[in-house]
This record gives C-alpha cells, sequence and structure tokens, in this order.
C-alpha cells in the first residue's frame, strides 16, 4: 500500500484490498461451479466515480481490466491510469459524436448497439489505422429505458457489422432488467447464452464469440454459472459510487 496517505485513505484501500480478494475467490468458485477455470473469467471493473489512485491500487492488487461509462470522465482520468499493466475499455452508452474521442484509446468498445455507431467507430478506426474490437449491447429485456439491440434483431445486425473492416466483433454483452429474485435474472443470461452459442456455431466473417460480458456486482456469479466469461463489477470491488 502506497506511504504516507491519509487514515480515510488507508482503510478505503484495504476495504478494496479485502473486496478484491473476496471478489476474486468467488468468481472462482463460480467459474468452477460451470465446469470452467477461473482464469476463463475475465473480471473488469467499473471504475465510474472512482479516482486513479485507488483504480491504480486495485491494479496493483492484480487487477488487469477496466472500465468506464462516460467519454468525458474517461479523458479525464486517461494520463492517471496505470495502463501498463491494464486494460482499459469502454462499457457505458456511447454517443456517435464521442467515438473520435476514445478510438485509440480504449481496447474494446462493449456497447455497440446499432449499425450506425458500428460505422462511427469504423470510420474513426480507419483514421487512426487501427481496428478496434467491439461488442454487441444487447437489450436482453427489451426494455424501453435501456440501449442495446432486440434479441431478434441481433443476427441482422451482427452481418452488417461484419462487413466493417477496421471494426472486429469479439462477443455480446448485456445488463439485464433489475429483478427481485435471482431465479428471474438468471433466465435473462441464459437466454443471452443462447443466443451466444447460437451466433458461435454460424459462420459470420469478422464476428467472433470471444466474450460474452454479463453479471455485475450484484449477480456476477449467477451470470457466470449461466455461462459468462467477463463480468463488471463496480460497487463491490470499490464500495458505494460517490457523486460529486
Amino acid at each position: 500500500m502506497p506511504e504516507k496517505l491519509s487514515e480515510e485513505m488507508s482503510e478505503r484501500l484495504e476495504a478494496v484490498r479485502l473486496n478484491y480478494e473476496e471478489i476474486t475467490q468467488a468468481i472462482a468458485g463460480a467459474a468452477v461451479q460451470s465446469g470452467r477455470k477461473p482464469e476463463d473469467i475475465t473480471f473488469l471493473a467499473a471504475t465510474k466515480t472512482v479516482e486513479p489512485a485507488v483504480i491504480n491500487y486495485a491494479v496493483s492488487l492484480g487487477l488487469r481490466c477496466i472500465g468506464e461509462n462516460k467519454v468525458q470522465e474517461l479523458l479525464s482520468k486517461y494520463d492517471e491510469y496505470d495502463l501498463a499493466h491494464c486494460d482499459l475499455q469502454f462499457i457505458g452508452h456511447l454517443q456517435t459524436n464521442k467515438v473520435r474521442q476514445i478510438v485509440g484509446k480504449v481496447s474494446m468498445i462493449q456497447s455497440v448497439d446499432s449499425l450506425r455507431l458500428a460505422q462511427e467507430i469504423d470510420r474513426q478506426s480507419a483514421k487512426n489505422g487501427i481496428i478496434t474490437d467491439v461488442l454487441a449491447e444487447v437489450n436482453i429485456g427489451r426494455e424501453e429505458n435501456k440501449s442495446g439491440v432486440f434479441a431478434e434483431a441481433l443476427e441482422e445486425l451482427l452481418k452488417q457489422m461484419s462487413e466493417l473492416h477496421h471494426i472486429k466483433v469479439r462477443g455480446l454483452m448485456t445488463i439485464p432488467p433489475v429483478c427481485d429474485r435471482k431465479a428471474d435474472v438468471c433466465k435473462f443470461f441464459d437466454r443471452m447464452h443462447e443466443l451466444f452459442i447460437d451466433i458461435s456455431a454460424k459462420t459470420l466473417d469478422n464476428v467472433n464469440m470471444d466474450f460474452l460480458s454479463m453479471g455485475m456486482s450484484d449477480d456476477f456469479t449467477e451470470a457466470i454459472q449461466s455461462g459468462a466469461n467477463m463480468v463488471r463489477i463496480g460497487s463491490k470491488l470499490f464500495g458505494a459510487r460517490i457523486y460529486r
């Protein structure tokens, strides 16, 4: 732990350390229960509102993947991330007019929910001479207030995205509806896994089902047991978010 910290910060970092240990153990247990190895699951820390010093401390513990939800926040913290030891992704809703600000700064954009957005990522990636990895976001609960393509439109979107030359589809992501019972959220996770397997069986150029990103602080073990191989965990690692 860094020296000369305030008592408050020291206590916070110690809480992060304990939380990190608890989460990694829970991920390992869920992985084994689902017939996989702990290293098959990517633990991505959702770092919304978390200051870089705390993020980098988690990285020092072994965290290897972080994700930001807001473009402005990502840019304000970018120079302070320990990117020599962790991977930075974008996991929030992305407007097309902000794509140019993050292409080349993130290794993956998880929230591609339309051809228009995919085309803009492709265009900006071409300008930078790179290929950007993306996930297609699925609105598995068909919620009007959430982004994401409906399940029945997913294959057509993926076919259209496969024709773009400067993005590479690496899988799917979702945020399921809030459910009172774990059994109910598991139904959405199971449906996502079915889509993931169905798409995996198809031969779409430039489309690989490497990642199924689903599950957050309250339900990541259930997501893993339903087939997720990437979970996005924020408050369970860093504590309740502090909005300023």
